[in-house]
């Protein structure tokens, strides 16, 4: 299997085997990111090609850092395009709309207007300074459950550790992110 190195190199020449190699050694990943969101098979695939095809698209002029975020950010913001579009409370797994309800008692709601496009930027920078001072299994925790929207029981899994447990560190982490909106006078 390719490394991230030559994958990257491939784009940069054209050639069209960067998109199957990509396909051969992030297709799970991406694959899953997907499903989490979208919850089934069809919409899924159809999001995976169109990553293939932005991430074609894209390389160059971008040289990604790390390949895996990159292909992970283009799959994840496609897959939440796609469930917007197709109103898809309904369907699926139901993992984004659980978790953005979770989130919406700690993060203000969005309004489309200038003013709220620049607040929104400082709302983002504030977040990722508070992930960054969360300890490694909550944050584990919060990136798994609110970027890659995977199921509690799978977050459990995946940390080895029970599903009440997953619960009470989101809990905490969405008590301890609701406090720094507060105290940054961002209203809720």
């Amino acid at each position: 299997m390719m490394n991230d190195r030559d994958i990257i190199e491939l784009y940069w020449q054209r050639a069209e085997s960067a998109i199957s190699e990509t396909a051969r050694r992030y297709g799970s990943y991406c694959r899953r990111i997907a499903l989490n969101i979208l919850g089934n098979d069809e919409d899924c695939e159809e999001c995976l090609n169109d990553t293939w095809l932005k991430a074609w698209e894209s390389i160059p002029p971008q040289r990604p850092q790390q390949l895996d975020a990159y292909l992970g950010r283009i799959t994840r913001n496609l897959a939440l395009d796609k469930y917007r579009r197709t109103a898809a409370q309904k369907r699926g797994s139901g993992q984004a709309e659980a978790a953005l309800s979770e989130l919406s008692t700690c993060l203000p709601a969005a309004t489309p207007t200038p003013e709220q496009a620049l607040s929104d930027t400082a709302l983002a920078e504030l977040l990722q300074r508070f992930v960054a001072t969360l300890p490694d299994t909550p944050r584990r925790i919060f990136v798994q459950r609110y970027w890659y929207l995977y199921p509690i029981r799978d977050i459990a899994a995946a940390n080895r550790c029970s599903e009440s447990k997953v619960k009470m560190s989101l809990l905490r982490s969405r008590s301890k992110l609701r406090e720094l909106l507060e105290k940054e006078g961002v209203s809720i």
